[in-house]
């Protein structure tokens, strides 16, 4: 877990790529609080996509977004062509599925015992 000022910072940089995300039209966005639950993220955003090219638009956004909040990612996986794509920056993990592949995977089935700090539909 992170110090509480930082905790803060990566709950405002996830609510930005919340917002981002509402902005260019994803779907069914939820924030959760794994502090928890997990020993390598605070929180984490996830998001449906409607196409593959729709993935990579909403992921490059985010990532432009919380780059000028002067926090650079330290990871991503996927691509859009794959259905999915995983940005991280270091206390918060944003995935971005198409809704097939976001429904395979289930991660709020996995991750149930996080606190779901906001879902937008």
């Amino acid at each position: 877990m992170i110090e509480k000022d930082i905790k803060k910072q990566y709950e405002n940089i996830a609510k930005l790529a919340v917002d981002v995300a509402s902005d260019r039209l994803g779907s069914d966005i939820v924030l959760l609080d794994t502090s928890d639950v997990s020993s390598f993220s605070d929180y984490f955003v996830i998001i449906s996509a409607e196409t593959d090219r729709h993935v990579d638009s909403i992921a490059n956004d985010i990532t432009r977004a919380i780059r000028g909040e002067k926090i650079h990612r330290t990871h991503k996986e996927g691509s859009g062509s794959g259905g999915w794509m995983i940005l991280e920056f270091s206390g918060l993990v944003v995935h971005i599925f198409k809704k097939n592949i976001r429904q395979y995977y289930d991660l709020e089935g996995l991750w149930n015992r996080a606190k779901e700090i906001l879902r937008l539909q």
